[in-house]
């Protein structure tokens, strides 16, 4: 159903994006992605490395490392998936936010609601400065 390639939507040495290899349909399940949380006391820890801008919030006190394909959805401002956070079962459950077509890349906003157009945390310095924010 999902497979990594390399997306036009990011750069560097490291441009990939998950896409479709079937056509999903709307609120279809695409992804179970297992999660290691940790307290947010500890994210000081994770700042000073490339994780950093790929785990997600987890509650109130933890973030999460997200496994599988979970930290490897690029953003949109008009995704065409979103998820939900399964607490008890650890998981983050990636849908279909609208159809999407065999080939084309599967997006997330990163603000966590699909109808959030806040500057991301990573943007937020360029934004400030003037310069408009794109998808990523």
């Amino acid at each position: 159903m999902l497979e990594i390639k390399s997306s036009p939507l990011s750069d560097g040495e490291f441009n990939r994006g998950v896409f479709a290899t079937i056509d999903i349909a709307k609120g279809e399940l695409i992804h179970v992605a297992p999660v290691i949380p940790y307290p947010n006391r500890e994210h000081i820890l994770i700042e000073n490395t490339v994780l950093d801008d790929y785990v997600f919030e987890y509650g109130k006190n933890h973030s999460a490392v997200v496994l599988g394909y979970g930290m490897l959805f690029n953003h949109s401002y008009k995704p065409n998936a979103t998820y939900d956070i399964n607490f008890k079962n650890h998981t983050f459950e990636f849908y279909a936010y609208t159809d999407i077509k065999a080939g084309e890349e599967v997006l997330i906003n990163y603000n966590g609601d699909v109808d959030d157009n806040e500057a991301l945390w990573f943007n937020k310095d360029e934004v400030e400065k003037g310069k408009d924010e794109t998808d990523c």
